[in-house]
């Protein structure tokens, strides 16, 4: 995984692919240009809108001039729209005649200031449904699927506390839509202290590797050096989750040529990415000396500074997703190939450093995502797939995969991947109070 892409150019909404409806206006995650047709199988990824725990379900749609009322009256849609009140005095009022089955609430904010509305189950705090910077004088529906239970909405002005609407109840005991209990930073924060221990282990390992790798190219042993390079750069590809904590360090480590103006040959091309030009390119050991020994001062740097960092719990849920989301944005379509043809190899470590994040999430997880099994299924059967192209250390390039293998590799990515969008939805620190 290149540098930088776990900040804000990369993160999509946590509420695409699970949990409970979240409304927020986002635009479409950024397709590349290169290798379109492996975006087929993960179309789902680009179109943000809100889901509900692997349901899509319509949102963020404008109500003004829809012919609603409080009774719930039916629509062109087929659906049954009821107005219901946004502000402090009267949050969640007009729903009177509460009814089980897939219903749309437009929700309209006559306050002064913008708002967030979630609609809970007042008893245990879970959410079925929210929708983010509701503007004043603005509307919005809130698309959801009710069962048995009670409900209240939960205004949440930008400026005051939360308040509670009165509390409605459906009788019976239909089945309602997914629902999540809000996760608080101290339920993340012992996950975080594991990982951040974790990921120190990996920077000593890192150093040793970078070590080996160094003294080979010292030595002018360019075959030891090839030998040597994608064992220490997969150590780092299992890190992602960290990457933005790291700071400056992720990309003096492991940045591209993204943006250079001369491109691989560039003064400013570091890193591993760096070195792996110049080995599958040709270089001379006397040049490659200079950026291997800065490659081993950025990771011994980034060693002995580990520990005093802090990374911060609301990013572990999120990096959960997106750490296979840019292998398919960025390895699987080459754009981080600079002569080993090892993508598929960073692949296999992308999921070995999801595997992990799992790992510390999942007593978080067990009780609150009913697609956790089948996410586990999903990432079993695409380690299987992967390290079906890596034989003896050597891995197939991309670009020599059948068209059968490249179509079954991409849809098993993607399938994971968006399952994992689960794990960002319900890991998603939400403001309760």
């Amino acid at each position: 995984m290149p540098s930088r892409r776990t900040g804000s150019d990369s993160r999509t909404d946590p509420g695409v692919g699970t949990g409970p409806v979240r409304s927020t206006g986002s635009d479409s995650v950024e397709t590349p240009a290169v290798h379109r047709r492996i975006w087929a199988a993960v179309a789902v990824l680009a179109t943000v809108t809100a889901v509900t725990l692997g349901a899509f379900l319509a949102a963020d749609t404008p109500a003004a001039g829809r012919a609603a009322n409080s009774s719930g009256s039916a629509t062109p849609d087929g659906l049954r729209h009821t107005s219901v009140e946004v502000s402090l005095g009267a949050c969640g009022h007009g729903w009177t005649r509460p009814r089980p089955g897939t219903q749309v609430f437009d929700l309209r904010n006559t306050s002064t200031g913008p708002a967030e509305v979630d609609l809970v189950d007042p008893r245990t705090g879970a959410v079925h449904a929210e929708v983010e910077g509701l503007a004043p004088g603005t509307a919005r529906e809130m698309r959801v699927t009710l069962g048995g239970g009670s409900y209240a909405f939960r205004c949440l002005p930008d400026d005051a506390d939360a308040v509670t609407g009165p509390t409605v109840r459906i009788p019976g005991n239909a089945r309602g839509g997914p629902h999540v209990v809000p996760v608080t930073e101290h339920d993340l924060i012992p996950p975080t202290l594991t990982y951040q221990k974790w990921i120190g282990e990996r920077t000593i390992e890192l150093a040793r590797k970078t070590d080996v790798l160094k003294k080979a190219v010292d030595s002018g042993d360019l075959a030891a050096a090839r030998k040597a390079w994608l064992p220490a750069h997969l150590v780092y590809e299992r890190m992602g989750a960290a990457y933005g904590t790291f700071g400056d360090a992720d990309a003096a480590v492991n940045g591209t040529d993204a943006g250079l103006p001369e491109g691989p040959h560039d003064p400013d091309f570091q890193g591993f990415h760096r070195v792996e030009y110049g080995l599958w390119h040709g270089e001379s050991a006397a040049s490659l000396r200079g950026p291997t020994d800065r490659l081993a001062h950025a990771v011994h740097a980034l060693r002995d500074s580990w520990p005093q960092q802090r990374m911060d719990p609301a990013d572990l849920g999120l990096r959960a997703h997106e750490v296979l989301e840019n292998t398919i944005r960025f390895e699987l379509t080459g754009r981080t190939d600079f002569g080993s043809g090892s993508n598929l190899a960073t692949v296999r470590a992308n999921l070995d450093g999801t595997r992990e994040l799992l790992s510390v999430l999942r007593p978080l997880l067990t009780t609150r995502d009913p697609d956790l099994a089948r996410t586990d299924a999903w990432l079993d059967r695409t380690e299987r797939t992967v390290e079906g192209f890596g034989h003896d250390g050597r891995w197939t390039p991309l670009d020599r995969l059948a068209t059968a293998d490249r179509e079954r590799l991409n849809g098993d990515v993607s399938e994971a991947t968006e399952l994992l969008s689960s794990v960002a939805a319900i890991c998603d620190l939400r403001r309760t109070a």
